[in-house]
């Protein structure tokens, strides 16, 4: 895990954001996973609302908590969600839902970038980084997640005051919280296909077991 203090002293650039990051308090302690959260607790979005991609009224709705940088996220957004999107998002049958779990300041820039890139770039934006992770997620992150911010169409001073704005931060962190608290996510990639929980990188024949039931109900 990338501590605060790697992560303030990448750049010089993050003197503006030392203040917001160091606000909150960054020490995870997972917790048992609940037992069948309620779908209406699970339908519940954080303070900045849901990035929601399909059809709003699709049969199978999934929610995954993922962390910017966790590895086993950006397996499964490498080899199961393009066949999960084509399948079943881009044809309707899934609703798909990515909720902010950032295990550590560095995701929660990532996030915050997606959030900042605007409603039509936040999936873009999500893969990229996900694609270009063993880029930016190290020692010193702060250029290379610069670059990568640069060529979504962020200026110097745009991605400087993204990773300034306290309140992105505090929306993502209570998503978090709330994902920890309410519904027992402890690890990433975590997902809820119609209220069940599945967790790690699962397969897109893992995912077909449980979403093609759905479909046929």
């Amino acid at each position: 895990m990338i501590t605060r203090r790697e992560f303030v002293a990448g750049s010089a650039a993050l003197a503006l954001t030392g203040a917001a990051f160091s606000a909150l308090d960054w020490h995870f302690v997972g917790t048992a996973l609940a037992q069948n959260p309620s779908m209406a607790d699970i339908a519940v979005a954080g303070p900045l609302g849901d990035e929601v991609l399909g059809n709003a009224d699709a049969p199978v709705t999934i929610v995954e908590y993922a962390s910017m940088t966790c590895s086993h996220c950006a397996t499964f957004h490498a080899k199961t969600y393009p066949v999960l999107k084509s399948r079943y998002i881009d044809t309707g049958k899934v609703k798909y839902i990515m909720r902010e779990f950032p295990l550590d300041p560095l995701a929660a820039a990532g996030f915050m970038l997606a959030r900042c890139a605007g409603k039509d770039k936040y999936y873009p934006m999500i893969e990229v980084l996900f694609q270009k992770q063993d880029q930016w997620a190290v020692q010193q992150p702060i250029p290379p997640l610069t670059a990568i911010a640069k060529q979504a169409g962020f200026t110097q001073e745009s991605f400087e005051s993204c990773l300034s704005d306290q309140k992105i931060l505090e929306g993502i962190e209570a998503t978090r919280a709330r994902g920890s608290e309410k519904l027992g996510v402890n690890s990433t990639p975590t997902f809820f296909v119609n209220g069940k929980v599945m967790r790690g990188a699962v397969s897109i024949e893992d995912l077909e077991k449980e979403i093609l039931p759905l479909l046929k109900s």
